[in-house]
């Protein structure tokens, strides 16, 4: 390991994180891809909800998988279901929870690494993917911490004149170009149909065999509709 690089650590069950192991070796057969929504995990400080996120881990692949979820700053977060197992062609839900939202935690970056192994007790690692972590300061940190803000006078004194009003500025958000707008619209409506399509082994369809999908390729037509949503949100 480089000096200076951070050493991942195992968070384990609901409770106060475990002790520190360092990463598995890289995997020397098939890589599995980790599908997990979203890309990344924004915490707000000014939210009670916004201090706990939701990872969706998706298993495309024919057989179940053991999973686990390491952490660079595992005092920091609460992790349900650190490690298990995921099903053939299913997904499962893993709550995480920030436990120390305080000042010096603002806008430092951590990273989480969900890693796909097959099922043992010495069972290979076949997948790993790198998520990052933030914690986002209040936007009105006077009043969340109590202060009471101060009165506004009633009034301009006595010989001003009133202040005029200044005209509202609505900040325009930002816009997608049309070419890439008309590729995102191509794909969603691509992973649209490709999630309205049968699947291979249902009986009394009427399209031919040729347009029946599998359930793996319906869970990854869903994970690029969700990759979409979040970019159309986002922008």
């Amino acid at each position: 390991m480089r000096r200076g690089a951070p050493q991942d650590q195992e968070l384990v069950g609901p409770g106060a994180p475990g002790r520190g192991s360092r990463s598995a070796p890289p995997p020397s057969g098939p890589v599995v891809p980790v599908l997990v929504l979203p890309l990344d995990l924004v915490f707000r400080a000014d939210q009670r909800s916004g201090l706990r996120q939701l990872l969706t881990l998706y298993n495309p692949t024919g057989t179940a998988l053991c999973f686990r979820v390491l952490c660079t700053a595992p005092a920091k977060y609460t992790v349900f279901e650190a490690e298990g197992y995921v099903k053939a062609q299913s997904c499962i839900d893993i709550v995480i929870r920030h436990v120390a939202p305080i000042p010096s935690h603002y806008d430092v970056r951590d990273r989480f690494r969900i890693e796909l192994s097959e099922e043992g007790a010495n069972g290979r690692v076949v997948g790993r993917k790198d998520i990052t972590s933030v914690l986002r300061a209040p936007a009105h940190p006077l009043e969340l911490q109590g202060q009471p803000n101060p009165v506004p006078p009633l009034g301009p004194p006595a010989g001003t004149a009133a202040p005029m009003a200044r005209p509202f500025q609505e900040t325009p958000r930002q816009q997608l170009a049309t070419s890439s707008f008309l590729l995102f619209l191509l794909t969603g409506m691509v992973s649209v149909a490709f999630l309205l399509l049968p699947l291979q082994d249902e009986v009394g369809s009427q399209l031919p065999q040729v347009l029946h999908v599998s359930l793996g390729q319906k869970l990854v037509a869903a994970y690029v509709l969700g990759l979409l949503t979040v970019v159309f949100l986002r922008t």
